[in-house]
C-alpha cells in the first residue's frame, strides 16, 4: 500500500465507527467470519481489541488481515483499521 493512499484512508477512518470488538476469548472463527463480512459491506471498517493485551495487539492484528487478505491501515490504542479492496461486480 503506497504512502498516499494510506493517509487517505487514515483520513476516512477517523470518522468511521467500530463495527467489530474482540472479546476475551480473542480471534475465533466467527470473528473472522463477522470481519469479513463487515469488510464486503464496508471496505474500510475499525475493529476494537478490547479483551487483547497491549504486547499482543499488532500480531492479533497482522493475523487477521493476513486471514482476509486485508492491509492494516493503523493501530491506534486498541483500535484496528482494516482495509481490503471491494470486489469488481460483475
Amino acid at each position: 500500500m503506497d504512502a498516499t493512499l494510506k493517509k487517505s484512508l487514515k483520513a476516512r477512518a477517523h470518522h468511521v465507527k467500530a463495527l467489530l470488538q474482540l472479546g476475551n476469548k480473542g480471534l475465533t472463527p466467527a470473528v473472522i467470519a463477522e470481519t469479513e463480512v463487515a469488510l464486503l459491506a464496508h471496505e474500510l471498517i475499525k475493529v476494537k481489541l478490547t479483551g487483547i493485551e497491549r504486547p499482543d495487539r499488532v500480531s492479533t492484528a497482522n493475523t487477521l488481515s493476513a486471514e482476509l487478505q486485508a492491509e492494516v491501515v493503523q493501530i491506534i490504542g486498541s483500535t484496528v483499521v482494516l482495509y481490503r479492496k471491494k470486489p469488481k461486480e460483475t
